[in-house]
């Protein structure tokens, strides 16, 4: 079961990529790196971060703990910087955060230290079940902390769900090859992926993936809002509409079917894209093949 913890202290933004996540402190005295609903891709990148975190952890693989965590939103109005305070009111409500790794460093593959294969194929058929379009040579999100490799940064995962609408068969993506494993920082190393293929789908079962599907909250079902940068333009917008005496229309949240139903296509989804014959396996191994 994810915990949830509650944010006591903003430590400090971590300038990374376009999400600007933020080292933070919870409740629990532990230290978290805190991804904001309010930023980038809003809250379906969280659901990537999350189902494709918990499929990893799901496999044994070395993902830090995630958490759910509140966010209170005093922390966006007592903050100084305008682009900080915003992404900070946005989010206010659920988050998702990871367990801090403290004096973790990056680990570039071709610099070392050297990879277990085993562990190399495991992560590259991870990653192409998940379609992680994010752990490449320049990017791999993978850091050594206690001399051990972790997986971080999946909010990249799942990008096929970003062109879903509530009309859309789930089962329709669901046989992609992901010829983007070509990419992947790891695929040299990974000499064992057929067995790696063995182990882990027999490993992730259709009853683990609906409980993990299940754990993605109601509120990040919702149509996300526009990205942080267009907050400062819908609150100029609200100030335009209220000057010409129209009040701003109030925002419509899905039924709760309607969520049900979202949550939904992602089980169906994945529990689909694991099923027999795995065209990205295939895919994997060819890449591997060729290179």
């Amino acid at each position: 079961m994810i915990r949830t913890v509650h944010t006591t202290r903003y430590v400090t933004p971590l300038r990374e990529g376009g999400s600007l996540p933020a080292l933070v402190e919870a409740d629990d005295d532990g230290l978290y790196v805190l991804k904001f609903r309010g930023a980038g891709q809003g809250p379906k990148a969280l659901i990537a971060e999350l189902v494709a975190g918990e499929i990893g952890r799901a496999l044994g693989l070395p993902v830090p703990e995630i958490v759910f965590m509140e966010l209170d939103p005093e922390f966006g109005r007592a903050e100084p910087d305008p682009e900080l305070s915003d992404l900070l009111s946005a989010s206010a409500g659920l988050n998702l955060a990871l367990d801090y790794l403290p004096g973790s460093l990056a680990f570039q593959p071709l610099v070392g230290p050297e990879l277990d294969p085993a562990l190399a194929s495991a992560v590259v058929w991870f990653d192409a079940f998940v379609s992680n379009v994010d752990r490449t040579p320049k990017n791999p999100n993978l850091l050594l902390w206690h001399r051990r490799l972790w997986l971080i940064d999946h909010g990249a995962a799942l990008y096929v769900h970003h062109a879903w609408t509530d009309a859309t068969d789930p089962l329709a993506d669901a046989p992609d090859r992901f010829p983007l494993i070509k990419n992947h920082a790891l695929l040299p190393f990974a000499r064992d992926i057929a067995a790696a293929d063995a182990a882990l789908s027999a490993r992730l079962t259709p009853a683990r993936i609906a409980e993990i599907v299940a754990a993605i909250p109601d509120a990040w079902l919702v149509e996300p809002e526009p990205p942080v940068r267009l907050v400062g333009e819908r609150r100029a917008s609200a100030f335009t509409s209220l000057a010409e005496g129209d009040a701003p229309a109030p925002s419509a949240a899905p039924s709760v079917p309607s969520v049900d139903a979202r949550r939904a296509k992602y089980a169906a989804y994945l529990t689909h894209r694991l099923a027999s014959p795995r065209g990205f396996v295939e895919e994997a191994l060819g890449a591997r093949t060729r290179r």
